[in-house]
């Protein structure tokens, strides 16, 4: 039956290269990895949704509120539970990391169960009440269509990568039915480089994944009643954007500590039910932190101030203006510390949503302060908006898609340059601080993360040195004399011979030009292998990075060196003429990369 399948899809690909070009082939990709990205993003909002109207409005205990201190700990052990019986998987591999690090480590091979696994996962987590976003997993689900659809026809690298970002730009546009904001989204965060021919796949993509969305969710994700912004408020925007920049480094920081932590469980259930219920808590305290969050924001741009507290066990204080200024400011730490339990202890989700959920419940907190001191008078909805923005474009690094996405499902393009403003000097803020976005951060420090400012060092890290190594030399053992091994050492055409013991530990090196020595009969022809042997100048551990064991090479002046295993057992060698030819692989590939 797979014979049969492969051979079908062999002769569909004979046809489709003898009567449609490439160009026109990927376009008419695009548009079915958009069609299918859109109808993904659509059912993981119907599933979330429903499982979250059940629990809030469908249950009739009396005690449902204290429910929600186990609900999002049941979410996220459903969510574990899920992956490890089903996908069979130790850790779901969820947000934009994992994207980043298939283009630059897998050929853009993404796993097909991302397609389907990703939509349960995630709406178990946030429809319990996860404090997380949905858009990462959608971006996940929609860059796994692309580059499945992209492996089946065979494509290349460039062309499955570009079919990644297609699904990566509909799954955005689908979730918010944003096309500008997907596509900006795939060039700014997925696609290093690109061309102006890589635009038309994105936004036939992005398009079409709208237009789903929007036949089956016709509702903006939020209102926003404004027409206008005033320049007499330009100070304040300059202090909102300082204050959510500054803010973006707390959670930037907050994440990478709280990952380590979380590293610490080895049991994943009890990480589960640990963290679940400190989210339980946080949300019972603060009930905006359910889920998303969207709502908390949509009833503020709506102008409804006390809705913050209204449903909260502060309530009865919510006519107290500062008191609802405190509650909003804490709320946004609440909403980082709930964030990061939520997606470290198991569940699924991302980034995407709280940093819009922060930013917006900082604008507000920020205007509506300064509007109880009577001196001034701001849009409060403004500030929402664009706080939002500035804190996208400074957790992701990614100014433009904060300015697009924002202005797009707010439809607030009147305040375009106070955007411009708030996501530039935020971006600029956070860059100061860490070099690194919260996608970026761990694959450069493990060396993986595909940058296009130092190509060369790019490229190295990219290779992995098992892939390298040479394996056709001949082995000696420590026993044996240079008369026992005369034609081997005669024939062979490598100029060393490892010396290796019974349990293939390297004991040493020959060169060839001591061994032809004693066989011609000059000198110490009656010692052994493991007495003629020398120390080699260094030992290189298979796990190395290829970069340091290239610095190693060129410092040390050394053409050939021999490989370990991580349990020091003798591999093979590494020279430096297999990875120069590795290197021009791989850059060649780099280099028709979006052409």
């Amino acid at each position: 039956m797979i014979k049969k399948a492969i051979r079908v899809v062999n002769k569909l690909n004979e046809w489709r290269i003898q009567h449609i070009s490439n160009k026109n082939f990927m376009i008419i990709l695009a548009v079915i990895v958009g069609l299918i990205g859109g109808l993904a993003a659509s059912a993981l909002k119907a599933l979330t949704h429903y499982i979250a109207t059940v629990l809030q409005n469908d249950v009739s205990w009396d005690f449902r509120g204290y429910l929600f201190l186990v609900f999002p700990m049941v979410g996220i052990l459903l969510s574990v539970l899920y992956v490890r019986k089903f996908i069979r998987a130790k850790k779901m591999e969820h947000g934009i990391t994992p994207i980043l690090y298939s283009i630059s480590n897998r050929s853009s091979r993404i796993p097909v169960h991302n397609v389907y696994s990703q939509i349960v996962t995630s709406a178990l987590t946030v429809g319990f009440g996860g404090s997380a976003g949905l858009e990462a997993p959608i971006v996940a689900s929609g860059s796994a269509i692309g580059s499945n659809i992209g492996r089946f026809f065979g494509l290349n690298y460039r062309e499955v990568t570009m079919l990644l970002a297609c699904g990566a730009a509909a799954g955005i546009a689908g979730a918010f039915n944003s096309p500008v904001a997907g596509l900006v989204f795939a060039v700014e965060i997925l696609l290093a480089e690109f061309s102006i021919p890589a635009f038309i796949p994105l936004l036939m993509a992005a398009a079409t994944s709208s237009v789903v969305s929007r036949l089956l969710y016709e509702e903006p994700l939020f209102h926003l009643v404004t027409d206008t912004w005033h320049v007499e408020s330009l100070f304040f925007y300059f202090v909102i954007s300082i204050l959510v920049g500054l803010f973006s480094i707390f959670f930037n920081r907050l994440n990478y500590r709280a990952a380590n932590w979380f590293n610490n469980f080895k049991n994943p259930y009890r990480r589960a039910i640990v963290s679940g219920l400190i989210l339980g808590i946080l949300i019972f305290v603060f009930p905006a932190l359910y889920g998303e969050g969207y709502l908390a924001i949509q009833q503020l741009l709506a102008g409804q101030n006390l809705s913050l507290m209204s449903n909260s066990i502060f309530k009865e204080y919510q006519h107290i203006g500062w008191l609802v200024v405190l509650y909003a400011a804490v709320t946004v730490f609440a909403k980082a510390y709930a964030t990061v339990f939520t997606l470290h202890s198991g569940g699924n989700g991302g980034n995407f949503g709280p940093s819009l959920v922060m930013g917006g419940l900082l604008g507000f907190a920020f205007a509506h302060g300064v509007n109880l001191t009577g001196l001034v008078e701001l849009n409060t909805a403004n500030f929402i908006v664009v706080g939002m923005a500035g804190a996208l474009s400074g957790i992701m690094h990614a100014p433009l898609t904060g300015i697009f996405l924002i202005a797009e499902i707010t439809g607030g393009y009147a305040l375009m340059v106070p955007l411009m403003i708030v996501s530039a000097i935020s971006y600029f803020i956070n860059k100061s601080a860490l070099k690194y976005s919260i996608y970026t951060q761990s694959l450069a420090e493990k060396g993986e993360l595909l940058s296009y400012e130092n190509k060369d060092k790019t490229v190295l890290r990219m290779m992995k040195l098992r892939y390298v190594v040479e394996k056709n030399f001949t082995i000696l053992h420590p026993d044996e004399k240079a008369i026992d091994r005369k034609l081997d050492i005669l024939y062979t055409k490598r100029n060393i011979f490892p010396v290796v013991d019974d349990n293939r530990e390297l004991l040493g090196i020959i060169y060839s030009e001591k061994l032809f020595e004693i066989l011609v009969g000059e000198s110490q022809g009656g010692k052994t292998m493991k007495e003629l042997a020398q120390a080699p100048q260094d030992v290189i551990r298979i796990d190395a990075n290829m970069y340091d064991v290239m610095r190693k090479m060129d410092r040390e002046d050394i053409w050939t060196l021999p490989v370990v295993d991580t349990n020091n057992k003798y591999v093979g060698f590494v020279s430096k003429s297999a990875i120069f030819n590795k290197y021009r692989a791989l850059l060649m590939r780099m280099g028709t990369y979006l052409e």
